[in-house]
């Protein structure tokens, strides 16, 4: 059993960044075009600009579309995680010590979400492996083609 789970591993990676990808560029397009119900409830924006409503609503849909594509997965990972770290801790924990008590789980699971996608990279299904394996075939076609000096 142990090795069909870890045969079906990149794909489960994949549907994981995926989902994740998605729901947090919700969030952005939430905050920055009011979509979803907007930032209020009522289909209101992010003050554009504003520090830091405006800034993280981009860094959502930005990264959370690259995230969702499985392009440059983990450098956008590394920012989005950093991005809901900085969420947690300024404008959650101060308001209580726990997650759930400061209204804080979203940000906390974003956060450990994206950084365990950056250790794993985008698994199955991603921009990324594509690109590996085009980049991977055409050094060995180009080491195929190099003469042999004697």
């Amino acid at each position: 059993m142990t090795a069909r789970l870890n045969g079906a591993q990149p794909y489960a990676l994949g549907l994981f960044r995926i989902v994740i990808g998605l729901l947090f560029a919700c969030h952005g397009a939430m905050a920055l075009f009011g979509v979803l119900g907007g930032v209020d409830g009522k289909g209101a924006t992010a003050a554009t600009g504003a520090w830091p409503n405006w800034y993280a609503a981009v860094i959502e849909l930005v990264g959370g579309a690259l995230v969702l594509l499985g392009l440059g997965t983990r450098v956008a990972a590394f920012v989005a995680s950093g991005a809901m770290a900085y969420a947690y801790f300024k404008v959650h924990q101060p308001q209580g010590l726990w997650p759930i008590e400061n209204s804080g789980e979203g940000a906390a699971m974003y956060c450990w979400s994206m950084f365990l996608l950056i250790f794993t990279g985008s698994g199955a299904f991603g921009v990324d492996r594509l690109l590996d394996k085009r980049t991977s075939a055409q050094g060995r076609q180009a080491a195929d083609q190099t003469p042999v000096a004697a």
